[in-house]
């Protein structure tokens, strides 16, 4: 189910909260930023169940944090709990929402149609989350084209045009290590400045440009180290026994 995001205050909620300015990420820790779009998804299936208050303790529950954790998080944004009452879910994803761009419908393309790619651009979390896939671009003749969901795959060379038809500054890079790099220098020039790299490799961009690199061999070798320390133990336990 597509998830819309309210444009503007919830009156009630406004009544009850004394309108404040909408902050701003500037000055927000990365950490906190990252575990924003956690509270928004929660808040989102709360106002699904049509649950109009919550405690922060139940809303640091479902989000799958503490709630002191939660509590310093929205200190950030300013106060927006009320005692003995909790937060207004309208209002605080409302909130939210506003400060990490989910009421906005940004336009993003992916560059790198392989696997992984077509995966991506066949994710329907995209729109949910305030994201709309705009552009699609590969280099392969078999590929070049192709609609994926009413979208036709353009090629490499059209990478001006689909970025200057759609005004883009997000971009997916999907793409083999070895072209990443020249594939961001093309994205910059053309004015993106936002970068969510797929790509085994570290990409330099300057500054004012915004890199989230996604790993996902890494991932699964931090997850095999923890399996390994689990096995560790298991065979340290087993040999005190045998030895005690």
């Amino acid at each position: 189910m597509s998830q819309s995001f309210p444009t503007d205050p919830p009156p009630r909620a406004v009544a009850a909260q004394h309108w404040r300015a909408v902050p701003t990420l500037k000055g927000i820790p990365d950490a906190t930023v990252a575990r924003l779009p956690v509270y928004l998804r929660a808040l989102n299936q709360l106002a699904e169940q049509q649950i109009d208050t919550i405690s922060s303790g139940a809303l640091a529950e479902a989000a799958g944090v503490n709630s002191a954790q939660l509590r310093k998080d929205l200190s950030y944004l300013g106060s927006y709990g009320t005692r003995g009452v909790g937060y207004d879910v309208a209002y605080l994803r409302f909130q939210i929402g506003r400060v990490v761009g989910s009421a906005h419908d940004w336009p993003v393309i992916i560059v790198g149609l392989g696997n992984l790619g077509t995966a991506l651009a066949n994710y329907s979390g995209f729109y949910s989350h305030g994201f709309r896939v705009v552009g699609l671009i590969d280099t392969s003749p078999d590929l070049v084209g192709k609609p994926i969901h009413g979208l036709a795959i353009s090629d490499l060379t059209e990478l001006e045009e689909v970025v200057a038809h759609t005004g883009a500054v997000i971009a997916v890079i999907a793409t083999p290590a070895d072209v990443a790099q020249a594939v961001a220098d093309r994205l910059v020039d053309l004015g993106v400045t936002s970068i969510l790299n797929f790509a085994p490799t570290v990409l330099v961009v300057p500054d004012g440009v915004n890199v989230r690199k996604v790993d996902l061999g890494q991932e699964l070798q931090i997850l095999a180290y923890h399996e390994q320390r689990k096995t560790d133990d298991t065979q340290i336990l087993a040999e005190n026994r045998r030895t005690s």
